[in-house]
C-alpha cells in the first residue's frame, strides 16, 4: 500500500487530486489561472468543496481563458450568481474578472505568467522536508512578498495563505510530507 499526505485519505476526488496534481510543476498560463480562480474561490472554504466544483467552474468561466474572463460584464456576472454549480459569491466572482485582466498585463509585461510566477523560485520547485502535517505553514515570506506584488499589480483574493496554497498545488513548493510516495516522485530529496 502507498503512503500518502493524510489529508487526501478518505475521499477519493482528494485522493486522485493529491495523486495526479498537487505539487506537479505548472509551467501552462490557462492552467495557473485556472487555480488562481479555484483559489480564490476556495476563500474560507475547504479545498474539496472546490474540487467538486471544478467542473462546473470549467464550464463557467470559458475553460479558464482569462481573455474571455477579463470581458465578462454584469450579464454574466448575474449568470454566474446564479449558477448553482460554482461558489455564487458576488465579490469572488467579481475578483475573477478583475483577475483576468490582471493576469492579462502581467502576461504582456512577462511574456507569460509562468515566466512572472516561477521567477519568484528561479524557475526551481522548493522542496521542502516535512515530516508531518502539521508542519506545513498556511503561508510563507514567499507566498507574502507574492501576494504582496499581485496585489500592487491589481489582483483581490490573492492573500498569502491562498498565494502558499496556490505554490503548492502549481509545484513550485514540494510539500509532500517525506513519507509521502509523491514526495521523491516530484524531486524530494530524504
Amino acid at each position: 500500500m502507498l503512503n500518502r499526505c493524510e489529508w487526501c485519505l478518505g475521499d477519493d476526488l482528494y485522493l486522485q487530486y493529491h495523486d495526479q496534481e498537487w505539487g506537479v510543476p505548472i509551467h501552462d498560463d490557462q492552467k495557473l489561472f485556472e487555480f488562481l480562480i479555484l483559489e480564490g474561490a476556495q476563500a474560507g472554504l475547504s479545498w474539496l468543496t472546490v474540487l467538486k466544483k471544478r467542473e462546473a467552474y470549467h464550464e463557467a468561466f470559458d475553460g479558464f481563458d482569462p481573455q474571455k474572463v477579463a470581458r465578462y460584464g454584469e450579464d454574466k456576472i448575474s449568470e454566474l450568481i446564479n449558477n448553482k454549480g460554482i461558489i455564487r459569491n458576488k465579490l469572488k466572482i467579481e475578483s475573477a474578472i478583475k483577475n483576468a485582466k490582471a493576469f492579462i498585463s502581467i502576461q504582456e509585461k512577462s511574456g507569460s505568467f509562468d515566466r512572472y510566477i516561477w521567477n519568484f523560485v528561479d524557475g526551481l520547485t522548493i522542496q521542502n522536508r516535512f515530516k508531518t502535517l502539521k508542519e506545513l505553514p498556511a503561508e510563507t515570506e514567499l507566498s507574502r512578498v507574492i501576494s504582496k506584488d499581485l496585489k500592487k499589480r491589481g489582483f483581490s483574493f490573492v492573500g498569502p495563505t491562498i498565494i502558499y496554497a496556490h505554490l503548492q498545488a502549481t509545484g513550485m513548493v514540494n510539500d509532500h510530507i517525506i513519507s509521502c510516495y509523491r514526495y521523491k516522485e516530484l524531486g524530494g530529496i530524504i
